[in-house]
C-alpha cells in the first residue's frame, strides 16, 4: 500500500475491524517512513454468476427470484420450506459450477422442474404454466397427459 503523503511503500497496520455495512474491512494503516495514520478499505471483488435469457440477453442470478418462483409454484401445497430452500440452493450451486459462470435459463428451469415433479405435481404444473409459456390450452394439456402418464407407470 502506498502512503498517500509521502507515497512510501512501507507500511503497518495498526487497527482492522469490518464496517458498518459489513461488506468491507476497514484498515488503520501506519507509514513506516512518515508515521502518518491512513485509512484504508477492503472488499471481495466478485464476478456476479449470469444467466442467459431466451431471447439471448444476460441477466445476474437473483436466487431471491428463483425463491420467489419456487414460492409461487408451491402456494398453498403441502411442500415445507426446507425442501424449497432446498430446490433454491441446489439451483444456486448448479450455476456457481458452472465454468463460464454463466447457464442458460431454460437448463434453470428444466432442474427447478425436475425436483418439483418429484416433490408436489401441483407446483411442478404450476411452475411449468409460467416457465413453459404455454401458448394454448392444447400445449397445457399435452403436458399433463404425460404427467398422468408417468404418473401411472
Amino acid at each position: 500500500m502506498k502512503c498517500p503523503f509521502c507515497g512510501h511503500q512501507q507500511d503497518k497496520v495498526v487497527d482492522s475491524r469490518e464496517a458498518k455495512l459489513g461488506d468491507t474491512i476497514r484498515r488503520r494503516r501506519e507509514c513506516a517512513k512518515c508515521e502518518r495514520r491512513f485509512t484504508t478499505y477492503e472488499r471481495i471483488d466478485e464476478i456476479p454468476y449470469m444467466i442467459i435469457k431466451k431471447d439471448g440477453s444476460r441477466e445476474k442470478f437473483d436466487r431471491q427470484k428463483v425463491l420467489a418462483g419456487v414460492l409461487k409454484a408451491c402456494e398453498k401445497r403441502p411442500v415445507p420450506m426446507s425442501k424449497m430452500q432446498q430446490i433454491v440452493d441446489e439451483t444456486e450451486a448448479f450455476v456457481a459450477e458452472s465454468p463460464d459462470r454463466e447457464r442458460p435459463s431454460a437448463e434453470i428451469g428444466a432442474l427447478i422442474m425436475g425436483h418439483l415433479k418429484g416433490l408436489d405435481k401441483v407446483a411442478y404444473v404450476r411452475f411449468a404454466s409460467v416457465y413453459l409459456d404455454f401458448k394454448d390450452i392444447r400445449e397445457f394439456m399435452d403436458e399433463l397427459k404425460d404427467l398422468l402418464k408417468a404418473k401411472g407407470k
